[in-house]
C-alpha cells in the first residue's frame, strides 16, 4: 500500500494504483487518475459510467466486469471502450476510486 496525495487529498493505494478505501475518492481526484491513465477531460458520459461504478461497488462489493457494464450501465461495450481504451471495467474502478473488480486481470 502506498500513501500519496492527489488533488490536495491524502489516499492510500495499492501497487495497482487501485484506492484501497473508496471512502477517500473525491471528484477531484477522479479527474487527475484520468489523467494517469491517459484521459484528458471527463465527459458527462464519462462521469454516468464512473457514478455507474461507485454505486454497483457500493451495493455489492466489488465493481462490474465489462460485459455487466454493457448491459447494465446504458452504455454500449464499444462506446465503453472508446471512454476508457485500456480497459473499462479496470480504469473505471481506478478513476471510481474502487478496488479491482473481481475477474480482471
Amino acid at each position: 500500500m502506498t500513501t500519496m496525495t492527489i488533488a490536495g487529498h491524502t489516499v492510500d493505494r495499492n501497487d495497482e494504483g487501485f484506492f484501497e478505501d473508496p471512502d477517500q475518492w473525491t471528484e477531484d481526484i477522479a479527474v487527475e487518475v484520468a489523467r494517469e491513465e491517459g484521459i484528458d477531460e471527463l465527459t458527462p458520459r464519462h462521469w454516468e459510467v464512473i457514478h455507474f461504478v461507485r454505486a454497483e461497488y457500493a451495493e455489492k462489493g466489488t465493481g462490474p466486469t465489462v460485459r455487466v457494464l454493457g448491459k447494465t450501465s446504458g452504455v454500449p461495450v464499444k462506446e465503453l471502450y472508446q471512454l476508457f481504451p485500456k480497459g473499462p471495467a479496470k480504469v473505471a474502478a481506478k478513476i471510481a476510486g474502487i478496488p479491482k473488480p473481481r475477474g480482471c486481470i
